[in-house]
């Protein structure tokens, strides 16, 4: 009866240990992005983020941190745009751009266990209302977005607070001519470690 308490006990440490190292949580925030290229207005609009993060600690220093998020990037063309692309401009100078991320971020601990720098690459799949999530998903190549990238988090308790800056690497255009739309922009967002 004791060994089997005895190893009861033992379990119960073992999966609180491995419970420190790993944590999932729940995040929301706002993006402050724009798109660069020909007949886009030079100014950043606001869109928002949702989704979901782990941790995986990778030692004392690193923790690795992927994420799955719905990602809203706000743009704005100017009056240029109907001229330069007549088949596609539908009188709206407003543009949504929905895309489901996955991040998948280092982070080194600076102070403690307080503040982190942050550094990775992003892959986002532009959503398409009209498709199904498998068929989106296969769209990643041709109407994917990859970024880098940078930021500073900060934890209190399990309180996680971020800002980190995105810079698309890819052209993102669906229109086949010579000019190149890249998105940028910063993100903060407010998470609950759980």
């Amino acid at each position: 009866m004791k060994t089997k308490l005895l190893s009861l006990f033992a379990l119960v440490l073992m999966s609180q240990a491995a419970m420190a190292q790993f944590h999932l949580g729940v995040k929301a925030g706002t993006n402050i992005t724009k798109v660069d290229g020909k007949s886009f207005k030079d100014e950043f609009r606001y869109g928002y983020h949702l989704g979901g993060f782990a941790e995986i600690r990778m030692g004392n220093k690193l923790v690795l941190q992927p994420e799955v998020l719905w990602n809203q990037y706000a743009t704005r063309v100017d009056s240029n745009f109907s001229h330069v692309y007549q088949d596609v401009f539908d009188g709206n100078s407003n543009v949504k751009l929905n895309y489901l991320s996955i991040p998948i971020l280092v982070n080194y601990k600076l102070i403690g266990n307080f503040i982190s720098l942050q550094a990775g690459p992003q892959f986002g799949v532009l959503i398409d209302q009209n498709k199904t999530l498998l068929q989106n998903g296969g769209n990643a190549f041709k109407q994917g977005d990859f970024s880098m990238l940078a930021g500073v988090l900060v934890r209190m308790g399990p309180i996680r607070v971020n800002g980190r800056y995105a810079i698309g690497l890819n052209n993102i255009s669906d229109i086949p001519d010579d000019n190149k739309w890249k998105s940028q922009g910063f993100q903060l967002s407010v998470g609950l470690a759980l």
